[in-house]
């Protein structure tokens, strides 16, 4: 029987190299001439950043490309990810770990910074909130239909309660139906995605001896619906942070890029007028 052997994390490999030889080369061209973006090793680090940065953009393509040159998701993925720590330490050695000159210098060094951490914080999320939905969740749905499906549910629940008795429906009006009357968000679902759900059913257990047994039943199919909500009140609010966390890093990812185009046609231009 053969034994599988563990994956070696190649990418991480990789990148460890890459990330020594340019510290090794930083500091032995550092101690041999004064160092500057400007002279052949300070250049070749921004110009590897920038090639970087450029690669990187293809990474919502990639289906459009074939996968070309990584082949798999996931190869792409990991390119993303360390290629963005590797962007973010060539820019720190193109600079020469000193403050930048001009706004424009800044203004890279703050983009690359943002979205590197950005990328990293969205790599996270994208590992725990769907490890987190499919070990507390049974009901799963697209997000948006979430509302309508809340909506849904706030109607079937109106409709069992018509026709009941008095301490039923002071129970549905008070206690149940404003929890039913949209998507409840919450930033707790993020760690735990219950939620304090055993707290918010335990209302249930408290009417259920007031009742009599036929509308305990009901009582039972209230309790399904409330419980429906609020998984899908933890769903929506996981995924809203997805899209949050989009919002937070592709558009000054793509501000970041523009900007390194320009930076990268202004020197040209300086070079060949020189």
């Amino acid at each position: 029987m053969k034994i599988a052997r563990p994956k070696r994390p190649i990418w991480l490999l990789v990148f460890g190299g890459a990330a020594a030889a340019g510290l090794l080369v930083f500091v032995f061209f550092g101690k041999a001439h004064v160092w500057s973006p400007g002279r052949a090793p300070g250049l070749a680090f921004g110009i590897a950043a920038a090639l970087f940065v450029f690669t990187q953009v293809l990474y919502p393509f990639r289906r459009a490309v074939g996968g070309f040159p990584f082949g798999t998701a996931q190869r792409w993925l990991q390119f993303h990810i360390y290629g963005g720590l590797l962007t973010f330490l060539f820019v720190l050695i193109h600079e020469g770990f000193r403050a930048p000159a001009g706004f424009v210098g800044w203004a890279l060094l703050a983009l690359s910074f943002w979205a590197t951490a950005t990328g990293l914080v969205g790599f996270w999320l994208q590992k725990w909130i769907p490890a987190m939905i499919a070990s507390g969740l049974t009901v799963l749905a697209v997000f948006d239909r979430i509302p309508e499906l809340v909506e849904a549910l706030r109607t079937e629940s109106a409709t069992l309660a018509t026709g009941s008795s008095e301490m039923f429906e002071r129970f549905y009006s008070e206690e149940v139906e404003p929890a039913l009357a949209g998507v409840n968000t919450s930033w707790d679902y993020l760690f735990d995605v219950q939620g304090g759900r055993e707290r918010r059913l335990a209302r249930f257990n408290r009417v259920a001896p007031f009742l009599g047994e036929a509308e305990r039943e009901r009582l039972a199919d209230l309790r399904a619906i409330f419980t429906e909500k609020l998984e899908l009140d933890a769903q929506y609010s996981l995924l809203r942070v997805l899209r949050l966390w989009s919002a937070f890093h592709v558009p000054p990812a793509v501000l970041f890029v523009a900007l390194i185009l320009y930076h990268v046609v202004v020197n040209v231009h300086y070079w060949w007028a020189s």
